[in-house]
């Protein structure tokens, strides 16, 4: 969530059009609103699976703080509520773009895909891809290469991500018959497309420098970072086979976190030299 605030925040603040400070305060609200939309909605629909899970036992319908009609209705007025209030403050393209991301991280990520498929991660990383694309739209009004730059950044980056944590996680997927890599590939298969996804970073963080929009600085101190992320998915990978050490999955997690930040804030300095 608070990525997700920050992410949108950088590509307001990164848009060559410069947006009154009340405005952007308010449009990121409304799309931190829509964001805990998707939130709400995610557990309304998942709360049997939920209250399996050790990560997520504790979450508010669970534990019977609110019931699943009370957050069914939240969520939905939560989402109206965020898109109509960014439409107002904001424009209408980013309010599609916002509308777009609550439907598909609802109905395609969680309703569809996530208990279908193990690659529920990868296809439904999209939806986490797009509140910086929001943020380039409320201050722009329009789409170009720049904003792409964000998405593949936060598309590409999902997936190792999160097949770290379902590592050492794997028994809570497991109770709850969520197919998640390790389940249904298994862990060496799983250590091995970590790896992959961390290296295919590396023309991913180039991109913003070949299409102009971010300078050497970005470049240089960006590579540096993927690749110690590289190095430590490597390491994660190259454990005894078919095993992994604990410790090194959930260094690739906590770093994954950690990266995707620097990135972002290597965004603002790099605009701001």
């Amino acid at each position: 969530m608070s990525l997700v605030i920050f992410t949108c925040a950088v590509g307001l603040l990164t848009a060559p059009n410069i947006v009154p400070f009340y405005q952007s305060i308010i449009s990121i609200f409304f799309v931190a609103i829509g964001a805990g939309a998707s939130g709400a909605l995610n557990m309304w629909y998942e709360a049997d699976l939920d209250k399996l899970m050790s990560r997520t036992c504790l979450r508010p319908i669970p534990t019977g703080i609110v019931n699943k009609n009370q957050a069914l209705i939240f969520g939905v007025s939560l989402s109206v509520i965020s898109v109509i209030g960014l439409y107002y403050f904001s424009n209408l393209l980013s309010s599609i773009i916002l509308l777009v991301t609550i439907l598909f991280y609802v109905f395609v990520y969680t309703i569809w895909l996530k208990r279908k498929t193990s690659q529920n991660i990868v296809i439904g990383g999209a939806s986490g891809a797009l509140p910086p694309v929001i943020g380039w739209t409320i201050a722009t009004n329009n789409l170009s290469l720049e904003p792409l730059a964000f998405f593949l950044i936060i598309f590409f980056w999902t997936p190792s991500h999160f097949w770290a944590l379902s590592l050492f996680k794997a028994d809570d997927y497991k109770k709850a018959k969520i197919p998640m890599l390790p389940l249904t590939n298994g862990i060496e298969n799983t250590k091995k497309n970590i790896l992959i996804y961390s290296l295919l970073m590396l023309p991913v963080v180039v991109f913003p420098y070949l299409i102009g929009f971010m300078s050497e600085v970005f470049l240089a101190l960006s590579l540096i970072l993927t690749f110690y992320y590289i190095y430590v998915c490597y390491e994660l990978h190259n454990f005894k086979k078919n095993k992994f050490e604990i410790f090194k999955a959930k260094k690739v997690f906590s770093y994954s976190i950690l990266y995707l930040f620097l990135l972002f804030v290597l965004f603002l300095v790099d605009k701001i030299i």
